[in-house]
């Protein structure tokens, strides 16, 4: 597939269907792109589709089916957007990082696929709110889907969702949670290595089954 070029050609590429419930155009929208007059449009198309229709149907597909609709703050960018969002300060990892992260359509160094979205689950932030909630939201999918990576953020418990062909399986967070000791902090919630990385996290997360039918992650349960 060639880079979309022509308002007709971007309008068949955005219509292209990810997974059920998404579809290409969803991921494009970039506030960068919009302010400073960039294109943000995928250099590898059919990369892009590959990668994105993985982080559709494993992660984000399963989250809306339990918790709800989800909103996409971010997903998306182009090298260009990305390269000059990290030259100005908006956030933006170098391109090298971003490659199979937040790029769709470049493989990292290791010739690895990935995409990642940044999103928001209204409902279980209105059931949730509290400080360090969204742990329970992040061990659940640490225990049930196939991350690679996972980020939280304070405003409205946002977080980075990564999909990737070697998955690193870590936490991290900017956002405050209480630890077993009582301490308030950010950092590492988990990687590998860590004590608490390994093992059944039920009691963290079983509170969510008060709210949320837990059962509709996996599409072959008897609703």
């Amino acid at each position: 597939m060639k880079k979309p070029e022509t308002v007709d050609s971007l309008t068949k590429f955005g219509r292209i269907r990810l997974s059920e419930h998404f579809f290409m155009r969803d991921f494009l929208f970039s506030d960068i792109a919009a302010i400073h007059g960039f294109s943000n449009i995928p250099d590898d198309p059919d990369l892009a589709v590959e990668a994105g229709t993985r982080l559709c149907e494993d992660l984000l597909e399963p989250l809306q089916r339990v918790f709800g609709r989800i909103v996409i703050r971010s997903a998306y960018r182009s090298c260009e957007v990305n390269d000059f969002g990290s030259k100005n300060k908006y956030n933006c990892a170098a391109n090298e990082r971003n490659y199979a992260a937040h790029i769709w359509d470049r493989r990292d160094a290791n010739g690895h696929m990935g995409a990642t979205a940044c999103i928001v689950i209204p409902e279980f932030v209105d059931a949730f709110p509290n400080e360090g909630a969204w742990t329970k939201l992040a061990w659940w999918i640490h225990d049930n889907l196939p991350y690679s990576s996972l980020y939280f953020f304070p405003i409205n418990f946002a977080f980075n969702i990564t999909w990737h062909e070697k998955p690193v399986r870590r936490i991290d967070s900017y956002t405050r949670w209480i630890t077993d000791a009582g301490e308030s902090k950010t950092g590492t919630l988990t990687k590998p290595g860590f004590d608490n990385h390994d093992g059944d996290h039920r009691t963290e997360w079983e509170d969510l089954s008060k709210v949320f039918d837990l059962s509709k992650a996996h599409r072959d349960t008897p609703q």
